[in-house]
């Protein structure tokens, strides 16, 4: 009865937690005349299922009422790929880094503190690194594309154009599709023909690719696999660590790896892309693309031009 009002719980694990530390909970307790230190009110706490807890950004401020029914169809999509071993690959940028002497969030083990910048300042830096990142959800292996320019569509799309051309292909010799998920918004949005306009060029007609793209719903970013499968892993690897040059990125990246198997690879993209292109009239009538009869905005096909 102690802690009744000051409780909260998880309905599905049944974890509960408390807003007062266990050092309140022990002079509650004293008032009660029942003396016990803050360690044995947290072992005691634990045994009742009680655990500390840390806020999560898990509730989503701008949900579309699609957002059930584009789950589940990707999840459709997903099981028709993978029953025919056609490739899936989960596609973003990670955080745009600053190269050079700047804190890094994290910790590491050592016998003293790595002294770095007291501020972010561009003009202190080498210059900035833009990680695109595809994950290949049957191989479980991922591959970062290191840019140093801009993240636009042209620059996703060749990214994801190199993979094939060095990994996919090799992985996936006798198919010609591609199913690609991505978020709503960035390099790779649904809402421009910059994204579909390079698609069609660098994968479907140079790389004769028939490509499905699904885009997860706004807010939903948490949900795509390269986010928690491929960009968390190598946050922990360098985490603590200052980015000081390009090399060490792309160390860090390719020794990331997990206990299931996890492999990175990394490359050095050092071409400038340009912001603000947009696809010309007739490169738009070129678009050899077709909405699918669920959520056509979010899910297309785009084959190769005849």
């Amino acid at each position: 009865m102690l802690l009744e009002h000051d409780t909260g719980g998880d309905p599905m694990t049944g974890l509960k937690w408390s807003r007062r530390t266990t050092e309140k909970v022990a002079v509650l307790l004293a008032d009660l005349r029942i003396f016990v230190s803050s360690n044995t009110v947290a072992r005691l706490l634990h045994q009742m299922g009680y655990s500390l807890r840390v806020n999560h950004k898990a509730l989503a401020t701008d949900s579309s009422p699609d957002r059930n029914q584009q789950f589940e169809y990707i999840s459709e999509l997903r099981t028709s790929f993978q029953r025919r071993n056609h490739p899936i690959i989960s596609v973003d940028t990670k955080k745009r880094e600053l190269v050079g002497n700047f804190k890094n969030p994290g910790a590491r083990w050592c016998q003293s503190p790595i002294l770095v910048n007291d501020h972010d300042f561009r003009t202190d830096s080498i210059g900035v690194a833009i990680p695109y990142g595809i994950y290949d959800l049957l191989a479980n292996r991922g591959s970062i594309f290191l840019g140093i320019s801009h993240d636009t569509a042209r620059f996703a799309a060749r990214s994801i154009a190199t993979w094939w051309s060095r990994e996919g292909l090799v992985r996936y010799p006798r198919t010609s599709k591609l199913l690609i998920l991505a978020d709503t918004g960035g390099s790779n949005s649904s809402r421009t023909y910059g994204w579909k306009s390079e698609i069609q060029k660098q994968l479907c007609n140079r790389l004769n690719l028939t490509v499905t793209i699904a885009h997860y719903p706004v807010g939903a970013s948490k949900w795509n696999p390269v986010e928690h499968r491929l960009f968390s892993e190598i946050s922990k690897n360098w985490a603590g660590e200052p980015l000081t040059t390009y090399e060490k990125i792309l160390k860090f990246i390719r020794t990331t790896s997990t206990l299931t198997g996890l492999r990175v690879t990394a490359y050095m993209d050092r071409n400038t892309y340009e912001t603000g292109l947009t696809p010309t009239n007739e490169e738009r009538r070129q678009l050899c693309i077709r909405p699918h009869d669920v959520l056509p905005n979010w899910n297309y096909t785009i084959a190769p031009n005849s």
